[in-house]
């Protein structure tokens, strides 16, 4: 399959094209990136070949742009943005320095699992991801009991951002826990205790989940005990 140059989101968003319009294109483009078009619906098919008239003609080069780096991929800003919001706002929930937050230990080793293993986060992957809301809840209700449990706002800061820019964004716990605030905090040994636990589970996880990963040859992470 000939590769194209990389996704022009930013440029349909200067042309116009609303948030949800070009979230679909990005994880249509990777998609077909990965596994081509013949899987597509005819729709989809027909927004791409939109995209691409309205988009102005590149220079003819014979280097193709770079793609994006699994940080640069929507899935993981994401999941970033959420556990930047929750680091900042530690001192004002009260969060002791020997204590950590359940929440912010699982989101860094699920980012640092997409790092790892560096799924596609195409449509198809993107679909899977879902599954890891339950896996989320499951992890973080275990944490509960385990520590003290605070109030914690997990939509206030993507509030702020949908007041700054155009997002598409949502919540981090899904519709179904959209409203919900429990916030479980642990103590430092806990915390190690809780961190070592996520990681073999989140990496197995996503693993398995993303089928982009299907094929991987990469053997399980290097085990270690504490954040990047």
């Amino acid at each position: 399959m000939v590769k194209e140059e990389g996704c022009r989101s930013a440029e349909l968003r200067e042309l116009g094209w609303s948030a949800e319009q070009v979230r679909i294109y990005e994880e249509l483009w990777e998609y077909r990136q990965r596994w081509g078009a013949i899987n597509l619906e005819r729709e989809e098919r027909l927004l791409l070949r939109k995209a691409e008239a309205a988009l102005p003609k590149r220079p003819t080069s014979s280097r193709g742009a770079a793609r994006k780096t699994i940080k640069e991929k929507t899935h993981h800003r994401w999941l970033s943005f959420h556990h930047e919001a929750m680091k900042a706002s530690a001192e004002a929930l009260g969060i002791g320095a020997d204590e950590e937050a359940a929440w912010p230990i699982l989101l860094e080793e699920e980012l640092r699992a997409l790092e790892y293993y560096e799924p596609v986060l195409g449509l198809p992957d993107t679909l899977k991801a879902k599954l890891f809301l339950p896996e989320r809840e499951r992890l973080t209700a275990e944490a509960a009991s385990l520590g003290r449990v605070i109030s914690y706002d997990f939509n206030a800061a993507l509030e702020v951002l949908k007041q700054q820019e155009p997002t598409s964004w949502k919540s981090l716990r899904g519709d179904e826990r959209a409203t919900a605030t429990d916030y479980p905090v642990l103590d430092a040994e806990t915390a190690r205790s809780f961190r070592a636990r996520v990681q073999r589970e989140i990496s197995a996880f996503t693993r398995a989940t993303y089928p982009s990963l299907k094929d991987s040859e990469k053997p399980e992470p290097v085990e270690h005990s504490q954040p990047n």
